[in-house]
């Protein structure tokens, strides 16, 4: 499978492909809104150096953070950005393969990228068309509520918006109950990769008592075996709808004799206007697998 058709297939892109999981790790070089001298590491402060009018936004979550917030400041957002439904604004191409010139020809005054999702060439590449590039990282839930002020209130310079507020009030109400399940959570088929170590998603469902058995494996969407995803010993199967579309006819009948749990990758794994109602989506979705 090329890199380009994978690229087409994953909605999201929070998921890096089979061949390519570096993801962007010198933070000495990630480029921070309005740093007047040397770019600042991911989470560093940011001192505007001129109003963001124009922003360009290279994830989905953030691009419907933006938009829910203060949608004319969007100038353009990728192919996978899907949310709100209707968003009419320049595209360029996907997460993964983003047309860098486009970008730079929209004149943006801050583009919005992840660590995970996007590939430092591409943001070499705007930085060097003289664009302020913003690169955050979430691995924790925390790290999304602290991001998503940082990109919204420190990085476009908007009042903090009521919906956080709302995310991080439900997030806080969350009270997991009963022993806890341990689950294997596939991310793609063909092949086989399920949520490893250090991801947003495996903590969301940590917090709901769900455990996924390879939270200690050294990479972070290892490929594993269907033989060995079976013979783990999982007390349930989880199965998101994105990146791969896992359905009721695809992916449940993998593991046979284990509950499967079909869920919403959105409330899974995007970290946005959707973490208001994902307790509540996602117990539901658990709960009926139980």
């Amino acid at each position: 499978m090329g890199a380009l058709r994978f690229a087409r297939l994953v909605p999201h892109g929070s998921y890096p492909e089979p061949w390519d999981r570096g993801g962007v790790r010198n933070r000495g070089t990630a480029g921070m809104c309005g740093t007047a001298g040397p770019v600042a590491p991911y989470g560093g402060a940011m001192s505007p150096r001129t109003p963001v009018r124009r922003v360009v936004s290279l994830v989905p979550s953030l691009t419907e953070a933006v938009a829910a917030t203060e949608p004319e400041l969007l100038a353009g957002a990728t192919d996978w950005c899907t949310r709100p439904p209707g968003l009419a604004v320049e595209r360029y191409g996907g997460t993964k393969n983003p047309d860098t010139a486009r970008i730079a020809a929209l004149a943006p005054d801050l583009v919005i990228a992840n660590e995970e999702e996007n590939r430092p060439s591409d943001l070499a590449a705007l930085r060097a068309a003289g664009l302020e590039v913003l690169v955050t990282e979430v691995r924790t839930l925390g790290q999304a509520f602290s991001e998503l002020e940082r990109v919204l209130v420190r990085g476009c310079g908007l009042a903090r918006p009521g919906w956080l507020d709302a995310a991080e009030a439900a997030w806080a109400d969350v009270r997991a109950t009963g022993p806890a399940l341990h689950a294997v959570v596939p991310v793609w088929r063909r092949p086989w990769m399920v949520l490893g170590r250090d991801t947003f998603a495996g903590d969301v469902l940590a917090r709901l008592g769900v455990k996924h058995l390879f939270s200690a494996h050294p990479e972070r969407y290892p490929r594993v075996p269907i033989q060995e995803l079976t013979a783990r010993g999982a007390d349930l199967v989880v199965l998101p709808d994105e990146p791969y579309r896992f359905t009721a006819d695809d992916g449940p009948e993998a593991f046979p004799g284990l509950p499967a749990a079909l869920v919403s990758g959105r409330h899974l794994t995007w970290y946005g206007p959707s973490l208001a109602e994902a307790p509540a989506v996602l117990t539901d979705a658990l709960s009926a697998a139980r």
